[in-house]
């Protein structure tokens, strides 16, 4: 029997194309969220350290502007933070510590569910291709046994050759959900990593939101005399 890939879609009928689908939507929302991971750190941690900055020398629009140039998904979650600038005439107070820091996580738990977007579709690929292989499996099955029945010749000689063809979805079927599974537990892994840092990043954005929370509010930080971070002479 040939076992070429164009024979494999022959034999293997509707539920072969399905499968040969979900394979393809396995690779694209795996390239996808590779793409879209990728230098997450870096350019968290670069965004970090320019707000701090800016923060520290008592400048909250820049420290805005920094945010708002960014392509970092911790850009929301820094800006949420940035409500606590003194306000402007006209405006209305500042909120209280507690909402800003309420604020700020609540875009914190917005950009974890980000960073997972999309995986669940490689999660319901793992669980279902098996079964859609499965299920051509059977329908072939039953179509051996039927054109058996039409011709009223019996034997396993006869239905061996619909049988290996039918088989065929099974088999399918079982590697793409280890592709999707494999792609699955990757990138969640590294999903979770990512929140992690992104939490630990967001902690000490807060430390020194709080720090100079009170200097900016009060109009006591000046561009010439910047704050000088915690642990320095």
């Amino acid at each position: 029997m040939d076992f070429s890939y164009s024979t494999f879609l022959k034999n293997g009928s509707a539920a072969m194309w399905i499968i040969v689908a979900c394979s393809v939507i396995a690779l694209a929302v795996a390239i996808e969220r590779a793409v879209a991971l990728f230098g997450f750190t870096a350019k968290a941690k670069s965004l970090a350290d320019a707000v701090t900055r800016a923060l520290y020398r008592g400048d909250v629009e820049d420290a805005r502007a920094q945010c708002e140039r960014s392509g970092s998904p911790a850009a929301d979650v820094f800006l949420a933070g940035l409500v606590a600038a003194p306000p402007r005439p006209g405006a209305r107070a500042a909120p209280p510590v507690e909402k800003i820091v309420a604020a700020v996580e609540r875009e914190r738990q917005q950009a974890n569910l980000k960073l997972r977007r999309g995986l669940w579709i490689l999660g319901t690929v793992g669980a279902t291709a098996p079964f859609v292989g499965l299920f051509g499996t059977v329908v072939g099955i039953m179509h051996a046994f039927r054109q058996m029945a039409a011709t009223g010749q019996g034997g396993f000689a006869v239905v061996a050759s619909g049988i290996s063809e039918a088989l065929v979805t099974t088999a399918g079927g079982i590697a793409v959900a280890i592709e999707a599974v494999v792609l699955f537990n990757f990138l969640n892994v590294h999903a979770q990593k990512l929140a992690l840092q992104l939490r630990l990043l967001t902690e000490e954005y807060l430390e020194i939101l709080k720090e100079v929370l009170p200097a900016l509010r009060a109009g006591a930080a000046e561009p010439t005399a910047p704050l000088r971070p915690a642990g320095e002479g």
